[in-house]
C-alpha cells in the first residue's frame, strides 16, 4: 500500500483514537451509572478482555503481512502491542487500587491463595519488557536480541488466556473463542520460512 508519510500518520492517529474508545466507553458508562451492580468487576473484566483483544491483534499482524504480501500491517504492530500493555496496566490498576486499595498484606494473600492472579501477574511481567523495549531506539540498542525479547509475546498470550479461563470459571464460550484465535495465530507463526 503506497501512501505518503502524512497519510500514514493520519491513519495511525485515527487508529490510536479508536483504540482509546473502550476506555472512553467505560468512563461514559461510569459517569452514567451504567457499569451494573458490581462496577469494579465490570471495569476489571472489560479492561482485561481489551488487553487480550489487543494482544490478539498484535499477533495477527505478522500473519496478515504474510497473507497479503504487504508490509503495511507491521506499521501498526508496536501500537497494538502498546495498547495491549496499556489495557493490561489498567486491568492491574483496578485490582490494586479498587479491589485491595494498594494493601501489600492483601496483595500477598490474594496472590498466594488465587492461582489466576498469579498467572495474571506473570503475564504482566512478560508484557513489561516488551513495552519497555518497543521503541526504535531500544530496537537498535538491543540489536539481534530485540527479536528474542519480543518472542515473550507468545508465552504472554498463553498465560493471559489461562488467566482468563480461570477467572471466568462458568461460561467458557468467550475464553474458548480467544483460545481458538490464539491457537490459529500461534500455528501460523511456525510455518516454514519459505511461506513467509
Amino acid at each position: 500500500m503506497r501512501l505518503k508519510k502524512t497519510h500514514w500518520r493520519a491513519i495511525k492517529a485515527i487508529i490510536f483514537f479508536v483504540s482509546l474508545w473502550p476506555l472512553a466507553q467505560l468512563v461514559i458508562d461510569g459517569v452514567n451509572d451504567g457499569l451494573g451492580a458490581n462496577p469494579v468487576e465490570t471495569m476489571h473484566l472489560t479492561l482485561g478482555r481489551w488487553a487480550l483483544r489487543f494482544l490478539c491483534l498484535t499477533l495477527a499482524l505478522t500473519p496478515l503481512r504474510r497473507l497479503s504480501g504487504q508490509r503495511w500491517p507491521l506499521r501498526f504492530r508496536r501500537m497494538m502491542g502498546l495498547f495491549a500493555f496499556f489495557y493490561a496496566s489498567l486491568h492491574l490498576l483496578v485490582f490494586l487500587w479498587l479491589d485491595i486499595e494498594f494493601s501489600w498484606h492483601y496483595f500477598r494473600q490474594e496472590v498466594t491463595e488465587t492461582p489466576y492472579l498469579l498467572l495474571g501477574l506473570a503475564t504482566y511481567c512478560l508484557l513489561l519488557p516488551l513495552a519497555l523495549t518497543s521503541s526504535v531506539n531500544m530496537q537498535k540498542r538491543l540489536g539481534r536480541y530485540w527479536k528474542t525479547v519480543h518472542k515473550l509475546i507468545y508465552p504472554a498470550a498463553v498465560l493471559a488466556l489461562l488467566h482468563y479461563f480461570m477467572l471466568v470459571k462458568s461460561d467458557l464460550r468467550q475464553p474458548l473463542i480467544y483460545a481458538a484465535v490464539i491457537f490459529i495465530l500461534l500455528v501460523t507463526r511456525i510455518q516454514p520460512k519459505r511461506n513467509a
